[in-house]
């Protein structure tokens, strides 16, 4: 028998689930700092419930993993973390409002598998339920601002609503809305020119297909009804109360799931890969309480995440110290950094100063620490930033307030 894994799983070694683990809890320190509390569903959930029309559409349902238990109950995997908190909300009736939550958590779709899509991956969600204010919008991007801004991602927020592309459509008398806002949510995967190829394919009209793409990419859209503009509008207005500046409005953003209801955002990276994204779905969860339950939203993808920061940072180390014959006194400094906080290496197998620096650079450690003998008398110890290679000599506090 051959050992594998089930295809599109995979194993997280140590070295690894230490980065992932790190990258969790910045995410979720800054969900507490903004007053969510976490919430834990189960990975098991009757399949009649993510079946329902009013979850997450039939492109997803297709993709749902399908099973029976011992009592023929038909049971699936949760595939995403909202479904499970729109039944929450609806088995907790007297729930206090608005509700705050998080959650990060396992899901599961059966899809096609590639580098960039598995079948079993990890979602870190954070959503309000229960209120209208366009101002929980904007606390959204907030939080992916903040949470990209401390994993020192390089990023972009861009903002749409849905309403926008559904009064587009509208002028444009298209039938399929649905069909041609999962093509739009393509554009920044294929490009608008197979974007056009594919709603042409739906609606037998390239004119038609290039006049819209032309229409959404414009800069001032005027619109019959300009409902979802002025509330586009006022998300960025309480954006800016927020202080978040690398927003981008894009017409053509639709984010294909068909329960969002208004506001819609992902969040990108410089080299244009989604690791963000949510909007506004206000129907979803009234659906399954049958009484106004208004929500809004936003889900971070785990291991999107981690495999870009796996690529700049292959240590969580801050500052690896080279003993240059003074092993026992280095310890002591080793120590005196641990007990500060800051995560510090120290080379215990007497290797060359090439090895030393080499090492280090490999491993992208931000800062070492020479301490000779000359250091030692002095009571200055040299810090070099690998970056830089900048060099400064610095007393012991000095240095922990630095490295800090």
């Amino acid at each position: 028998m051959e050992i594998l894994n089930a295809k599109g799983t995979k194993d997280v070694n140590p070295e690894d689930k230490i980065v992932m683990d790190s990258i969790v809890n910045t995410i979720k320190g800054v969900f507490e700092l903004y007053s969510y509390n976490p919430l834990d569903t189960p990975i098991l959930e009757r399949f009649e419930v993510l079946s329902s029309n009013y979850a997450g559409g039939d492109e997803i349902l297709k993709e749902t993993f399908k099973l029976k238990d011992q009592g023929d109950r038909i049971l699936g995997l949760r595939y995403d973390l909202t479904v499970p908190l729109s039944r929450f909300i609806a088995m907790n009736p007297n729930i206090k409002l608005p509700f705050k939550r998080y959650q990060i958590g396992k899901v599961f779709r059966d899809g096609p598998v590639s580098s960039n899509r598995i079948r079993e991956f990890t979602q870190c969600d954070v959503d309000v339920v229960g209120s209208k204010s366009l101002a929980y919008d904007a606390e959204m991007l907030a939080i992916a601002n903040d949470i990209f801004k401390k994993l020192n991602f390089k990023f972009k927020i861009k903002i749409n609503n849905r309403k926008i592309l559904d009064a587009v459509l509208d002028e444009f008398n298209l039938e399929n809305k649905e069909g041609v806002i999962i093509e739009l949510d393509k554009i920044e995967k294929i490009g608008e020119r197979q974007v056009i190829e594919e709603i042409n394919s739906i609606i037998k009209n390239r004119k038609i297909a290039n006049e819209l793409i032309k229409k959404l990419k414009s800069k001032n859209l005027k619109l019959k009804n300009s409902q979802g503009i002025e509330e586009l509008n006022k998300v960025l207005e309480y954006a800016k109360m927020f202080n978040i500046k690398n927003i981008e409005v894009d017409y053509s953003l639709a984010r294909g799931l068909s329960y969002y209801t208004g506001t819609v955002f992902e969040v990108f990276t410089d080299s244009k890969e989604a690791i963000a994204a949510g909007g506004r779905y206000d129907e979803m969860i009234s659906k399954f309480c049958n009484r106004e339950m208004p929500a809004v939203g936003i889900s971070f993808g785990l291991d999107r995440i981690f495999n870009l920061y796996k690529k700049k940072t292959k240590s969580l180390t801050k500052a690896y110290i080279i003993p240059i014959n003074t092993l026992k006194e280095s310890l002591k400094i080793v120590n005196e950094l641990r007990k500060s906080n800051i995560k510090a290496d120290i080379d215990l197998a007497d290797r060359g100063l090439s090895k030393n620096l080499d090492y280090a650079d490999k491993l992208n450690i931000p800062y070492v620490i020479f301490i000779g003998k000359q250091e030692l008398k002095s009571k200055k110890l040299k810090l070099r930033d690998m970056k830089t290679g900048k060099e400064k000599l610095l007393g012991l506090s000095s240095l922990i307030k630095t490295l800090k």
